[in-house]
């Protein structure tokens, strides 16, 4: 076994410290009792109870755990659909074109997107609002459940759906009873994943929001503006807080299926 010399150990450290102290320090600061986010006086949740009283806030945070959910849910499908056709159909007829679309949003800046999603929908007389959001956030967030999703199709073992289809039951049903169960911890990853970019996302959302759907990122930004205010530190307290247990259980409910499938074998 390797060991890990010193230059080895320092830059993990400092790397490992770099992305997290300045996570740890802004949930310590979430407590601070004293308005001044540089000064500490003393220990106190009343930040959290004025944030959760905040109507503004509240609805900023509804409408962004809404749309969410909902991109995130349409982008996995359109993942899975996406990676069924590169993994499962071959080659085809303009197959290269495909993949590179598929990959591209991937690539594209945020602003790039964000004015070509707002030019479709003022050309299309579309009112902008929570769905032109979700459409626009679906659309960018496809690509990254699509890669997850096929990188798992590519490992998974056919034999298994072909020893279902030599028993009699039709492709498509062999797959969803044998098939999906094994690509579900892949389908957890995409859509979690799909989850935070849609949830963290602000430019994009920017361009394609209306009049009375204003995101959660779009709140704390407007608000940065003009100074940090430990309600700011309080909500990004809180989203991380889901984030994070919603992880937790997602490990925890793929974990117990790839035990169970052990077990099984």
């Amino acid at each position: 076994m390797r060991r890990f010399s010193w230059f080895n150990t320092v830059s993990i450290a400092v790397g490992m410290a770099f992305l997290y102290i300045p996570i740890v320090v802004l949930v310590i600061y979430s407590f601070n009792a004293s308005r001044l986010v540089t000064v500490w006086g003393g220990f106190s949740t009343k930040w959290y109870g004025t944030v959760l009283a905040n109507q503004s806030i509240l609805e900023g945070a509804r409408i962004s755990f809404t749309v969410a959910a909902i991109s995130a849910t349409i982008a996995t499908f359109l993942g899975l659909l996406s990676a069924l056709i590169l993994v499962r159909l071959g080659w085809f007829r303009g197959r290269n074109l495909f993949s590179g679309m598929v990959a591209a949003p991937m690539v594209m800046p945020e602003v790039v997107m964000g004015v070509s999603m707002l030019l479709m929908f003022v050309t299309l007389g579309i009112n902008r609002g929570p769905v032109t959001i979700t459409i626009a956030h679906t659309t960018f967030t496809m690509c990254f459940a699509a890669v997850i999703l096929q990188s798992r199709l590519m490992e998974l073992d056919r034999s298994l759906e072909e020893a279902a289809r030599d028993l009699g039951c039709p492709p498509a049903l062999a797959f969803i009873k044998v098939g999906l169960p094994n690509v579900l911890p892949a389908l957890v990853s995409a859509w979690l994943l799909s989850f935070t970019l849609s949830l963290d996302d602000l430019v994009i959302s920017s361009f394609t929001t209306g009049p009375g759907a204003t995101t959660l990122p779009m709140k704390i930004y407007s608000q940065v503006k003009f100074g940090v205010t430990p309600e700011i530190n309080a909500i990004s307290t809180i989203v991380l807080g889901i984030v994070v247990t919603g992880l937790l259980i997602a490990s925890l409910l793929t974990r117990g299926k790839k035990d169970g499938a052990a077990l099984a074998a």
